[in-house]
């Protein structure tokens, strides 16, 4: 369904902005609100807010810089994909290192817009988001494909954990045991237990020293 017809039969996407200079926000609230297909319901400067008006507010999408004081938006970005999966997260960041992408990736975002290219491409970006794609800038698409490449040629492409396998083997690389691993995200000991035993055959290793290796490798956990 195109963005016209999705604002005619489903009302407007409902998007929160999250940025601590206030230009930037503005500018781009500016360049949303032109949109006749967005609606921008919320406007944060720090990750606490915008967890906040996630919760509050229900957005459809939340458009998150990255670096911010308080609650990084890296950090809001892992809370808000563990507690509300629907609603689609794009990063913003002047950022376009490879180490510094792939960690970004990794917290579960939808897409990846530089600010360099914020005006030209957010609104794709957050269409893209909605239609169930993802949205890479053509740069960061380059990083992506250069690490996935590397990994192929030296045989380091791990095999594919879900979302909530990857937030376990951080928690446990991290040293949390099974049990605050269940209270911290709210599922009981035994589906941590059933989660922990799936993603150690998936691996192939028997002991944490293993994990907490592969977690490093993976860029699951800082080294």
């Amino acid at each position: 369904m195109s963005a016209p017809d999705r604002a005619a039969s489903e009302g407007p996407i409902r998007v929160v902005v999250a940025d601590d200079h206030t230009i930037v926000r503005e500018g781009l609230v500016m360049i949303l609100r032109a949109a006749p297909d967005i609606e921008v319901v919320g406007e944060a400067s720090d990750g606490e807010q915008a967890i906040a008006m996630v919760q509050q507010l229900q957005p459809h999408v939340v458009v998150m810089d990255i670096s911010m004081p308080g609650t990084s938006g890296l950090e809001a970005i892992r809370r808000i994909r563990r507690d509300w999966p629907q609603v689609k997260v794009l990063a913003l960041t002047i950022h376009e290192s490879e180490d510094y992408i792939l960690h970004v990736l990794r917290a579960g975002v939808h897409g990846y817009v530089v600010k360099r290219a914020a005006g030209q491409e957010l609104l794709s970006a957050i269409r893209a988001v909605m239609r169930g794609e993802s949205y890479l800038h053509p740069a960061i698409v380059q990083v992506v494909l250069s690490d996935y490449l590397h990994r192929l040629e030296h045989g380091q492409e791990a095999p594919l954990l879900t979302e909530r396998e990857r937030e376990i083997v951080r928690l446990i690389a991290e040293g949390y045991k099974n049990r605050e691993i269940a209270q911290r995200l709210n599922i009981s000991l035994k589906t941590v237990e059933t989660h922990r035993a799936n993603i150690m055959q998936k691996l192939n290793i028997n002991d944490r020293v293993q994990l907490v290796r592969f977690a490093i490798r993976t860029r699951l956990i800082e080294p």
